[in-house]
Order: structure tokens, then C-alpha cells, then sequence
């Protein structure tokens, strides 16, 4: 738009003083494009991850981690400073599930989390008040990654979807490609991953940009895991009934209830295998009994935390974007690197309470 007036600005000192006057009609084009050029941009959704940016991914952090803004975000923002916030919660342990850029439920329930436990107004928003608590003593969150010769070729397998028959057959149910390994390694969605990388070569020795999750907070071990239903969080709480943290979980539906009362953990195995059991499941996609391989695209993920209750625990999953948003055959459902960080802060015997 502003090309265009300087054009238009400079024909007019360019011809004769009699013939200088811009005709109405091209007047009224000229603002119809205006207004139709703005209507376009205030349509056009934000993007997570605004281009252009810098293909050097060390300038690139940089340029993010620049930008300390501190806007009010709500459910439906996306962009930079979301991605801070969730990388600040998660930092914290009120993990977002996967960190993606938008502000969505699972985003909204881990923020009123962490501010009913700093004693903060819950506004269900990222408000003044609660960046000050969230960026305390906090790093930038963005930095730098050089990927591997193992991270770009694997090896990767090829699973096929609701298929046991031919999982049990794989040695492993390990990651299908790079962005399912590197996007749970930093717990971020593969999605974004590929938006903070776009045009880069994603060969060995590239390096790319990712989110800084390896700075969490140090927990006390974990006296009681609360489980509310209706929330579909797990509150870890510490000494003094004080919640330390929150995950959101994928619980089972009314055919396959996760019961009210208390439960204890008896067991804590790591890559476990799966005893693949139809009379178990409510949908089974094979007919027979069979053991799945371990891996994190095992249906039980890489931690198992058995319960009292014989066949459930809590534990993985091989789909990290669906926390909170489907349903289970009973179990309690996080996301790997949720779930292998909570085995760090608990002991078989610890009570698991469930509430509605």
C-alpha cells in the first residue's frame, strides 16, 4: 500500500501542473485494494512460527529469545510468546503435553493449574501477574540442536495402524522418522518442529532450532498422584498436600472407568512389553493373544507404572498429540516423556488417588 501512494505521489511531481489531478475512479481503486489488503491481513490466521527468519539456526534463537514481550495470551493464541509460555510451564513440570505454539485446553488446564498452585488469580490466562511467576529465574527458551547421523537415518519402522498382527512381528515399535524422534525428545510437536526448521537441510551436522526443555524444575519425591477426572490432569503432590505439578492424561470412558477412591503403584518397568489381550479391549483389532514389542510407539509408551488394580497402570503412549482427547480401555494415559519424568519423583507404594 505504501509503495503504491509513494508512486502515485511521484507521478504527480512528474507531470505538468494541468494534468496533475488523479482521476476518482483510480482514487476509488486505489482504496478498494487498500481496504481489500487489510480485510486479507486481519484474516489471515498468526503464524506460530513468522517468516522470514534467519536460515542460520544460531541467529535464529537468537532473534527469538530477543523478543521478551510479555503479551496476555488466551486460548486460541498462537506464535512465539505461546510457545515460551509452554515452554516455561513445562520447564516448571505443568506440562502443555506437546509443546506446539497454540493455546489450546490442555494449555489452559496446565496455566489455571500452575496459578491456583503459585496463589495466583486463576484466569485461565497468561496475564502480567502470571509471566512474572513463570519467567523467574528462567533461561531463554529457545536453543540450538545438531542433529546425528541416528537422528536423520534412524533406524526408523514402518508400523502399520491398527494392525497387532504385523506390530508383533517388528522387532521394535520404535520411532517412524526424524520428527517423531526429535519432537518428543524436546516435547514439541513435529508440526512445529518443521515450522521453527522450515528451509533448512535437515542433514547430519545441521544445526536447527528447538525448544529448551531440559532445564525443568528439581522436585521432592511425590506423596500422592491425584487423578481428576473431570479435569483429565494427574496433580502431583508433594509434602503438606502441596501440588508441585500437573500433567494432562487420557483416561478410560464410561464402558471402562477409571475408579474413584484410592489405588497404589506396584511397579515401575521401563520400555516394557505389551501383553496384547481382545478380551481386554472394547474395540480389538486382532482376534488373538499376542506380546508386542517395546518402544516408544508401543501402545503402553516407554514407562509402565503398574497399579493395584490388576491390568491397569499409568503409563506412555504412541500418540503424544491426543493427551486429554481420547479415551482408554482403562489405563492412565501420559505422554513418554511425562511419564518417564514423573518415575523420577515416585516409588512403587505410592498412593494414587482418583476423583471425579
Amino acid at each position: 500500500m505504501h509503495k503504491n501512494r509513494f508512486v502515485l505521489r511521484a507521478l504527480l511531481l512528474a507531470v505538468p501542473l494541468g494534468i496533475a489531478a488523479v482521476p476518482p475512479a483510480l482514487m476509488a481503486q486505489e482504496k478498494a485494494r487498500s481496504t481489500a489488503t487489510q480485510k486479507k491481513a486481519a484474516a489471515r490466521p498468526a503464524a506460530v512460527v513468522p517468516t522470514p527468519f534467519p536460515l542460520d539456526a544460531t541467529e535464529h534463537a537468537m532473534q527469538l529469545n530477543t523478543d521478551t514481550t510479555m503479551p496476555v495470551l488466551k486460548q486460541g493464541d498462537k506464535g512465539p510468546a505461546v510457545i515460551r509460555a509452554q515452554v516455561m510451564l513445562d520447564r516448571n513440570w505443568f506440562s502443555v503435553g506437546e509443546i506446539d505454539g497454540s493455546f489450546g485446553s490442555n494449555m489452559k488446564r496446565a496455566l489455571s493449574a500452575f496459578q491456583q498452585a503459585r496463589g495466583l488469580p486463576v484466569t485461565g490466562t497468561v496475564d502480567e501477574a502470571t509471566w512474572g511467576a513463570l519467567s523467574q529465574g528462567q533461561a531463554p527458551v529457545f536453543a540450538t540442536y545438531q542433529l546425528t547421523q541416528e537422528d536423520v537415518n534412524g533406524p526408523f519402522v514402518t508400523i502399520a495402524a491398527d494392525d497387532p498382527v504385523q506390530q508383533s512381528q517388528l522387532p521394535t515399535l520404535g520411532y517412524q522418522n526424524m520428527g517423531e524422534a526429535i519432537g518428543e525428545r524436546f516435547h514439541m510437536s513435529p508440526k512445529l518442529l518443521a515450522a521453527l526448521n522450515q528451509g533448512r537441510d535437515l542433514q547430519p551436522g545441521q544445526a536447527i532450532v528447538v525448544p529448551d526443555v531440559g532445564r525443568a524444575a528439581t522436585l521432592a519425591t511425590a506423596t500422592v498422584l491425584r487423578i481428576d477426572k473431570s479435569d483429565k490432569m494427574l496433580y502431583i503432590i508433594g509434602e503438606g498436600d502441596k501440588v508441585m505439578g500437573a500433567v494432562p492424561v487420557s483416561i478410560g470412558s464410561s464402558q471402562d472407568p477409571l475408579p474413584l477412591g484410592e489405588l497404589k503403584t506396584v511397579s515401575e518397568v521401563k520400555f516394557p512389553d505389551y501383553s496384547y489381550n481382545p478380551a481386554l479391549l472394547r474395540n480389538p483389532k486382532a482376534d488373538q493373544k499376542l506380546k508386542l514389542p517395546k518402544g516408544p510407539n508401543s501402545p503402553v509408551g516407554i514407562m509402565w507404572l503398574g497399579l493395584t488394580k490388576e491390568h491397569w497402570g499409568i503409563h506412555g503412549t504412541s500418540e503424544p498429540s491426543q493427551m486429554a482427547k481420547v479415551e482408554t480401555n482403562g489405563c492412565v494415559r501420559l505422554t513418554n516423556w511425562d511419564v518417564l519424568r514423573l518415575s523420577t519423583i515416585t516409588e512403587p507404594g505410592v498412593r494414587v488417588e482418583v476423583q471425579a
